[in-house]
């Protein structure tokens, strides 16, 4: 009995390790709770209604940066942009039009300058690059400011 005892709680814990193994995968595969998330997070996207804002709001929150022109990646060409920029409050706005010159100009210079010509094909281009000054001049805005929109309002590329 002695030497068999070591073989009993060896086979007794492979068992025990095999049955939470397949206890966890059971729950892995065959688990409905990642279509619940996903339907939760639908349905939670849906709920959501954008706020519209009368056109003197919209004005009163709005900044403009006119004739950004630098060189893209590609140093052949030439892009002549201006922007404007939508904020959630006049307090950020007044905040935005203190840095605009000395923060956000540069950082659409820098985003400028890693683009080629090609990455402003299209409407999807241009989306994509509001989008990342978006999220970048977000971080440069103080705590509890935010820029919620950002528009191309002048948009040209030429060749030198």
């Amino acid at each position: 009995m002695k030497k068999m005892l070591p073989w009993l709680i060896t086979i007794l814990l492979a068992i025990a390790l095999i049955a939470v193994v397949a206890v966890f995968l059971f729950n892995q595969f065959f688990n409905d709770s990642g279509k619940d998330a996903k339907a939760a997070a639908i349905q939670s996207v849906e709920t959501v209604k954008p706020e519209k804002i009368s056109a003197s709001e919209r004005l009163e929150l709005t900044a403009e940066i006119q004739d950004i022109k630098t060189n893209l990646l590609d140093t052949d060409y030439i892009v002549l942009m201006s922007f404007a920029f939508q904020l959630d409050s006049k307090k950020t706005k007044e905040d935005f039009d203190k840095i605009k010159d000395i923060q956000i100009r540069p950082i659409i210079l820098r985003t400028l300058s890693d683009m080629s010509p090609e990455q402003f094909t299209g409407s999807k281009g241009k989306d994509a690059f509001t989008a990342k000054l978006l999220n970048l001049i977000n971080l440069e805005l103080p705590e509890k400011s935010k820029l919620t929109k950002v528009e191309i309002t002048n948009f040209i590329i030429t060749t030198i």
